[in-house]
């Protein structure tokens, strides 16, 4: 229920978002050409083909807004980050509408009036925004659309199911107080809610109180005591919902999914399934195909270069571990000299590695030597963007001491990923990168993974972690 009202909400907002960036559309193209703001030299055009533009805008507007994450659960305000989230959603949609326009040769748009509608665009989307959140709030103030609600239990679980319901104030849910025992240091206005009885008393406070939704957020270790309570509800017309206590125990993209009746709680999951797979498998086979007809010259010449210049195979494969635990063979350009670790056995390279060759060198700290892995992105073993593969050998240590660390392999292997492009590569803090992997696997999307990899690009691929 509590998802069906959130997915309400962002589906209007979604609509009203669409309805405010077509009504910037049409004010751009009246102030460009029947308001005397900028001369118009080659006379008034047609409307229809700029009437079928706007069909395309739209679906250019909605499909990034949705994208970047512009409808997902969490805070609605209309602050400063929200105002930057529009803007950069926009552009990119200016940018895409404007590849989109390059390719209607049949007919000239104004240029004036696009730079005009990027603008309103933004401007019309945010002011829609705020305008109807403050409807909304004014209708809640007035009791209408609201829902009486109280929290059964009062311990740390309770607390946070009580700052989760404050966090969608669009969801209308007043809460009326909570009942259960008074706990120390989170009763009265430590706790900023009525702590009304004891759950003996909860059948008289839903009918004094007149709520129409019940929320038990219990502790673990009292089903016996929630099956009385919920028993004594039979009778009680209330939406009864139940929130175990297991938030501590998930660990990536928990939720619950129904099969049959049956809910299934999902503590730990990854986000590539369905279409997801298929869509990622598709961007990595046509990106990861024109880079390796486009670096073709480069990776022959570099060929050349470590066949002129050291002895050994020109191409290294090394063992790394990359989706659900299974190991690979990733391929480098070799850097490093034949046998470099037969004495120091297995050890990351270190700032001034008297190992590499001359060439590999250059290539490590230019990130060349990754090239090859264009064409583990073509077989399947690797992603273009993901957590970047680690060796087994490593990944045994690293798996004792720092928490989570597994979770990585929830997704392929990445050439790059958003811990390199935000500067955690090489010899940093692993802690920190793996953060980044998680934030990264937690919030996939392919206009994530296009982010990063245009972040890859204009970053450039030098790292003064490179070594």
């Amino acid at each position: 229920m509590l998802r069906q009202q959130s997915r309400f909400f962002q589906h209007v907002m979604f609509i009203h978002d669409v309805v405010a960036v077509a009504g910037a559309w049409i004010t751009a193209f009246v102030l460009r050409f029947y308001v005397p703001i900028i001369p118009v030299t080659k006379g008034i055009p047609p409307a229809l083909p700029y009437a079928i533009l706007l069909v395309v805008v739209c679906h250019i507007w909605g499909f990034v807004f949705r994208g970047m994450g512009l409808y997902r659960p969490g805070e609605p305000t209309t602050s400063l980050r929200e105002v930057g989230d529009v803007a950069k959603a926009s552009s990119l949609a200016f940018l895409l509408l404007l590849g989109v326009s390059f390719f209607y040769r049949d007919f000239e748009f104004s240029r004036a009036m696009f730079a005009l509608f990027w603008g309103l665009s933004i401007l019309c989307v945010i002011m829609g925004r705020i305008r109807f959140r403050r409807w909304l709030a004014k209708a809640h103030a007035r009791g209408d659309y609201v829902r009486s609600a109280l929290i059964v239990g009062t311990g740390e679980h309770a607390r946070r199911v009580t700052d989760a319901l404050r966090r969608h104030p669009e969801l209308g849910i007043r809460l009326a107080g909570a009942v259960g025992p008074a706990m120390p240091g989170q009763g009265g206005d430590a706790w900023e809610i009525r702590i009304l009885g004891d759950y003996v008393e909860l059948r008289r406070f839903i009918r004094e109180l007149n709520v129409s939704q019940v929320y038990f957020a219990l502790p673990a270790g009292t089903q016996e005591q929630l099956e009385g309570m919920l028993r004594g509800l039979d009778d009680e017309v209330v939406d009864v919902l139940v929130i175990p206590d297991v938030s501590r125990h998930v660990t990536l993209r928990g939720g619950i999914e129904e099969l049959d009746g049956l809910p299934f709680l999902g503590l730990q999951q990854s986000p590539l399934s369905g279409w997801n797979v298929v869509l990622k498998r598709g961007m990595d086979i046509v990106i990861s195909s024109a880079a390796l007809v486009f670096f073709s010259p480069v990776m022959l010449l570099i060929t050349a270069v470590i066949r002129l210049t050291s002895p050994g195979p020109m191409v290294y494969r090394q063992e790394r571990v990359g989706l659900d635990g299974q190991v690979f063979p990733m391929l480098k350009f070799r850097t490093m000299q034949v046998d470099a670790e037969a004495t120091t056995g297995p050890v990351w390279a270190r700032q001034g590695d008297p190992r590499r060759t001359a060439v590999g060198a250059f290539l490590r700290k230019t990130s060349l030597d990754e090239l090859p892995q264009l064409w583990n992105v073509l077989k399947g073993d690797m992603s273009l963007v993901g957590p970047r593969p680690e060796r087994p050998v490593f990944i045994e240590e690293f798996r004792k001491r720092i928490p989570r660390y597994m979770l990585r392999h929830k997704v392929k292997a990445g050439v790059t990923g958003w811990a390199q492009v935000n500067g955690w590569r090489g010899d940093t803090d692993l802690d920190k990168r793996i953060e980044y992997d998680l934030t990264y696997i937690e919030n996939w999307s392919l206009l994530f993974d296009l982010k990063i990899l245009l972040l890859t690009i204009v970053r450039g691929f030098l790292h003064k972690h490179a070594y």
